[in-house]
């Protein structure tokens, strides 16, 4: 009988390619952030020059009293952020859980879910832009509501405004957080649900008491991947926005853009802290390794 071989060597491969393409480039990140700043080419160094210019004026040092362009483009991002995962939330645990437990059928519960996540399949950027001819000014939505006489002058807030960015960001991420919640579901024992309904449970405390404490992880998993990929997108702050909203993750394309490397680095890991402190905190709501 063969010997199996220690789990330090069979983990190697994946240490290696974790290694590889995510600790490097996360490390070379953070060293570029600490990088003096040349207009033309990147010189390795250290200085706190970039951290600095980050945050000027954000402890004290505004004459006017108010937020500096950091925090402000921070509050932004959080404001969408909250925003977006409250929506996909709702959604995605209602579609779930229709699907889950009002669905008979394995079949059709395969056929439905299959539908609803047809749309991951094409590209985030043909999704966006097929809201446009919809929201435009001279868009369908505006056209059918002035013929019907509902209103006298095109809606202007429904593209290029923060509704457009948030639609949008629902549009894209609600299957991120629907899966993980429709996973959860299909594991709860049918017969705890069978067993509260015995002692006397209605709809609504079934659901509150049983099926949300069993869908935890899902929760978090989706809350996880909606919360990195809002936090991270300039995409689609500049596409629904019209270049006129300001976001994190638009701040650091437009400086990598003027070739402003060690800025637009300092700027991901502050990103990148924030994130992590979000992540932190949901862990700390349900313990993710020991729900696994």
């Amino acid at each position: 009988m063969k010997k199996a071989l220690p789990s330090w060597i069979q983990a190697m491969p994946m240490g290696a390619v974790f290694t590889l393409f995510f600790a490097m480039p996360l490390l070379l990140i953070v060293a570029v952030s600490f990088w003096p700043q040349n207009e033309y080419t990147l010189e390795p160094g250290f200085t706190l020059d970039n951290y600095v210019s980050l945050f000027s004026g954000c402890f004290g040092g505004g004459e006017s009293g108010e937020l500096c362009t950091t925090f402000k483009t921070y509050l932004s991002t959080l404001k969408f952020c909250g925003i977006v995962w409250a929506i996909t939330l709702v959604l995605g645990f209602t579609l779930s859980y229709f699907v889950a437990f009002h669905v008979p059928s394995l079949g059709a519960q395969t056929v439905l879910f299959t539908i609803m996540t047809i749309p991951f399949w094409t590209s985030n950027v043909i999704r966006m832009i097929s809201w446009i001819p919809l929201l435009g000014r001279h868009g369908w939505i505006n056209q059918t509501l002035l013929d019907l006489g509902l209103i006298r002058q095109p809606l202007e807030w429904l593209l290029y405004s923060d509704f457009s960015v948030v639609l949008a960001f629902v549009h894209l991420n609600t299957t991120f957080m629907m899966v993980p919640i429709f996973n959860s579901m299909m594991k709860i024992d049918r017969s705890l649900l069978e067993a509260a309904n015995d002692c006397g449970a209605n709809a609504w405390q079934t659901l509150w008491n049983v099926i949300v404490p069993l869908c935890r992880t899902g929760i978090l998993i989706g809350s996880i991947f909606v919360i990195t990929l809002v936090m991270g997108d300039f995409v689609t702050v500049g596409v629904m926005g019209g270049q006129q909203i300001a976001s994190v993750g638009k701040t650091i394309q437009v400086q990598t853009s003027y070739l402003q490397f060690p800025l637009a680095a300092a700027n991901a890991v502050v990103l990148l802290g924030v994130v992590l402190l979000i992540i932190v905190a949901l862990n700390r709501l349900v313990d993710l390794r020991k729900e696994l």
